[in-house]
């Protein structure tokens, strides 16, 4: 496994309409490092953004598509979204507050 920093965990954040509705109920979508285990993205969230407490994480691996460009056949890379609940009593994050 490799060494991954609370920093390298969160790529950036996701924004989609799904995403948008979930902020009402203080879920928040970010795309991050593949390696990542649920309590390296908590520890993460808590560290990068100041007064905000985790409640839950739930993460999904999204494999690469295929693509096809003439004869050549590839595929586009992997990622992994997480999707992160706060407490009731935590600040919210102000990345998304002008969204």
């Amino acid at each position: 496994m490799a060494d991954i920093k609370y920093y390298d965990v969160i790529l950036k954040p996701i924004i989609t309409e799904k995403s948008m509705d979930a902020m009402s109920e203080k879920k928040y979508t970010f795309l991050v490092h593949t390696d990542a285990t649920k309590s390296q993205v908590k520890e993460a969230v808590e560290k990068m953004f100041a007064g905000t407490k985790v409640k839950s994480v739930n993460t999904m691996n999204c494999e690469g598509k295929k693509r096809r460009r003439g004869m050549v056949i590839g595929k586009t890379a992997k990622t992994k979204k997480a999707i992160v609940q706060l407490t009731a009593d935590s600040k919210d994050i102000e990345l998304f507050e002008g969204l």
